[in-house]
């Protein structure tokens, strides 16, 4: 295998057509230059340079080998700006997996925050259930997810809650519990519900909220669509379970309504995850900066929407 160090040294004085020069530009003593040169032309049994009074020349068999020594170390100086960059950030790449509900609601504000900051790092948004977004992270396809908190037991990843969305019932605008100032559970228990596809945070809680009052929920159909299921409340199919902010806007068009259960509150931990043993990369590690200062140590209240708009607001002073 060839010797990297004794190449470089050839290189460098061919380049400069100079031992000195060379010696110089390597930080070594100019005895060690000359011995790194000779020792490879011994190796190969060639004569690399030949002496034109004071200054160095190359052999035919020189100059071959330079041309290949200069790809080689303009490859090498590519390597180290690219390395360079990606460390201040001046390039790189960040994949992210998120749930569909996060990916409309959540990561749109929060990628408009960091692509200000760090406008040269190609983001890959993926999207899928909570669970698929936690293999994904197991399978090394992404290197963080945004999703909600699963009762997952893996040591090998590490999930940081930092905010609260709120599950409320959703229902047909002219459905005979919207006439009710309060339900109670009771009221929805045999109601066919349209229940969120395996995998799901949400259905995770409603599936526990269910097993709590020993009902078996009269299942109609299951999906991870959000607008599919609110589509099918609207036209009056079944009611949901859904967090408020991707409901909300259909609530003030009055396409379908918003009720919460009487003495029960349901809540999804909105939570960054990552593998605790696998090294971010400098593009993760500044996503998990701008999570951490927007949401981590602020600790606000609210929920996703005021959160969001606290940061663009301060973002937009920042400027």
């Amino acid at each position: 295998m060839i010797n990297l160090n004794q190449l470089r040294a050839f290189y460098y004085v061919a380049r400069h057509a100079s031992y000195t020069a060379a010696a110089e530009k390597l930080c070594i003593s100019q005895p060690a230059v000359t011995a790194q040169v000779k020792l490879f032309e011994n190796y190969y049994d060639m004569k690399l340079f030949r002496r034109q009074g004071r200054e160095v020349g190359l052999t035919h068999v020189g100059k071959i080998l330079f041309e290949k020594a200069e790809r080689i170390f303009n490859i090498e100086d590519e390597v180290e700006t690219t390395l360079t960059q990606l460390k201040e950030l001046n390039q790189g790449l960040l994949e992210i997996g998120c749930t569909k509900a996060y990916a409309n609601h959540i990561m749109p504000s929060v990628m408009s925050v960091f692509h200000r900051a760090y406008p040269n790092v190609k983001i890959i948004l993926e999207e899928g259930s909570s669970m698929a977004m936690i293999n994904s992270l197991r399978d090394f396809k992404n290197e963080m997810i945004v999703v909600a908190r699963m009762n997952v037991n893996d040591s090998r990843l590490q999930f940081i809650p930092f905010s609260q969305e709120e599950i409320v019932v959703i229902l047909n605008v002219n459905h005979p519990l919207t006439r009710k100032k309060e339900i109670e559970f009771d009221d929805i228990a045999k109601e066919p519900l349209i229940l969120k596809g395996s995998g799901s945070g949400t259905r995770q809680k409603i599936q526990d909220l269910y097993e709590k009052h020993k009902i078996i929920p009269n299942v109609f159909m299951e999906s991870n669509n959000t607008e599919f299921i609110i589509d099918l409340v609207e036209r009056g199919e079944g009611i949901s379970f859904l967090v408020k902010p991707s409901i909300e806007r259909k609530v003030k068009e009055k396409k379908i309504a918003m009720h919460k259960l009487k003495g029960i509150k349901l809540f999804l931990d909105v939570s960054l995850g990552f593998s605790k043993n696998v090294p971010l990369s400098p593009a993760a590690t500044a996503f998990y900066d701008v999570i951490k200062r927007s949401f981590i140590e602020k600790t606000p209240q609210g929920g996703i929407g005021s959160i969001m708009a606290k940061i663009l607001a301060e973002h937009r002073q920042n400027e």
